[in-house]
């Protein structure tokens, strides 16, 4: 923010140019050329650049698109990156230079969230169409650059929420919006990290808030976007509760990294990076380039984000949730109810004793993260009417690809951006932001003891039925 501006001045200054065009940012749909192949370029090689938006592109789209460019800070790990995608491109350190040289039509961007808004501007700004995966940014100044950028553009920012696709996902919304429950009142959710996946993210640079703008917006902005998109309604007010008690400075023992530490015998969190064959080529390999270390301790003392978290958000529906993220727990999983004047839906993934899946925790986490071919098994939603008996429905699921919901949301951004999207799938610029904010807006909540309204973040407006 410019010296002498208030959020609240520079919020006012923007408000009003910004509001008509907001409202064509939520699902919209990208306009390619249909002649030859889609010029589209990648930055940030991490492991979801390269193998979610990289790789599988390359292996299932190769047909309508192609990579121009590829780009990332690290020479080492872009060059891993560049192999493994298969992609026959020039690499470039220099995301302006791959612009100026490359002329693309879409830009993916998979860096560190905190640098997200910087390479969806600049894009916006080459009046260039931008995909970027979630969250689409850490704080609200952010947000309202990149919605303000998107607005003087004229073209899309498209987020990558892949939750939604799946085909369990999708089934919670046509049951809400049949209206089989009557006037929904309330939600509970409770989402789960179990202590192989929970712990990955205090050994990287999302233990970092300045990084990742804390697990509130790396990880429950996923959350938030489904409970947003299921009610169909923005986020007016949030209180929220959290605190780090857990790893970071909490821990007995600690070392520089897994490998080189002294308590590798007795610490039940020890991770040996040299069996993981991917890791080591794409992270430690290359950390003489950026100093980045993919095994960092879990107990280091610069961990600054929270490891238990709760928040209660109010709708511009009077719809209210009840929210709660645990990354230590036995088990990964989720479950969620929703409550309303006729009845109540009760749905879950992955909890152990709801669940016949003999899967170990971390065969759990890289079959849901894997993009090869998975079984279909079916999994029930429990639908409660008041005065009569429960029923179940029965709904399809695959656990590789984010329960399926992967390969959706590619062949919609792909292979059928303007077909028919009556559920409002596809996420746009708006979504990212009310998804984010709310994370953002628990973390402020967390710091100052007080309840944060969403209308004094940005320049976005809630709306009682959403945009």
């Amino acid at each position: 923010m410019e010296k002498g501006i208030t959020r609240r001045s520079f919020i006012n200054k923007t408000s009003a140019a910004t509001a008509a065009t907001l409202l064509a940012g939520s699902g919209a749909a990208f306009s390619f050329p249909q002649r030859a192949k889609k010029r589209v370029v990648l930055v940030g090689t991490g492991i979801r650049g390269v193998s979610f938006w990289g790789k599988r592109l390359v292996e299932n789209y190769s047909d309508i698109l192609e990579f121009v460019g590829l780009c990332d800070i690290n020479p080492g790990r872009l060059e891993f990156g560049k192999k493994h995608i298969g992609a026959n491109c020039p690499t470039f350190t220099n995301f302006d230079e791959m612009l100026d040289k490359t002329k693309p039509e879409l830009v993916i961007v998979t860096t560190k969230d905190a640098t997200h808004h910087e390479f969806v501007i600049k894009t916006l700004e080459a009046g260039i169409d931008v995909l970027t995966e979630k969250p689409m940014t850490t704080d609200e100044y952010k947000c309202e650059e990149i919605l303000e950028a998107e607005r003087k553009s004229g073209k899309k920012v498209y987020v990558g929420f892949n939750y939604r696709w799946s085909p369990y996902m999708t089934k919670i919304k046509e049951l809400l919006a049949a209206g089989i429950i009557g006037k929904v009142t309330s939600v509970d959710f409770h989402w789960y990290l179990n202590n192989y996946h929970g712990a990955s993210y205090f050994r990287r640079w999302h233990g970092l808030e300045q990084a990742s703008g804390s697990l509130f917006v790396h990880k429950s902005t996923h959350h938030f976007d489904l409970v947003n998109w299921w009610l169909d309604s923005d986020p007016v007010e949030v209180y929220a509760m959290g605190d780090l008690e857990h790893y970071g400075n909490n821990g007995k023992i600690r070392g520089a990294n897994c490998r080189s530490c002294l308590h590798q015998k007795d610490c039940k969190y020890y991770w040996d990076i040299t069996k993981d064959k991917m890791a080591m080529n794409l992270y430690a390999n290359n950390e003489k380039y950026d100093g980045y270390i993919r095994d960092n301790c879990l107990f280091r003392d610069a961990i600054n984000i929270y490891d238990k978290m709760s928040a209660q958000v109010k709708y511009a529906n009077n719809i209210v949730l009840n929210y709660s993220l645990t990354t230590y727990s036995p088990f990964e999983g989720w479950r969620i109810a929703f409550n309303g004047h006729d009845g109540r839906i009760e749905a879950w993934l992955d909890i152990p004793y709801n669940d016949k899946n003999s899967l170990s925790q971390d065969e759990l986490h890289k079959q849901e993260m894997s993009q090869g071919n998975s079984d279909t098994d079916y999994e029930p939603i429990i639908v409660h009417k008041n005065w009569e008996d429960y029923k179940t429905e029965q709904v399809a699921f695959s656990r590789g690809g984010h329960g399926g919901g992967d390969k959706r949301l590619q062949d919609k951004i792909f292979r059928t951006p303007n077909d028919p999207d009556p559920l409002k799938l596809a996420a746009g610029s708006r979504d990212g932001a009310m998804s984010c904010l709310i994370g953002v807006a628990a973390r402020n909540s967390i710091k100052t003891g007080l309840p944060v309204k969403i209308a004094d973040l940005t320049s976005l407006k809630p709306s009682e039925n959403r945009v």
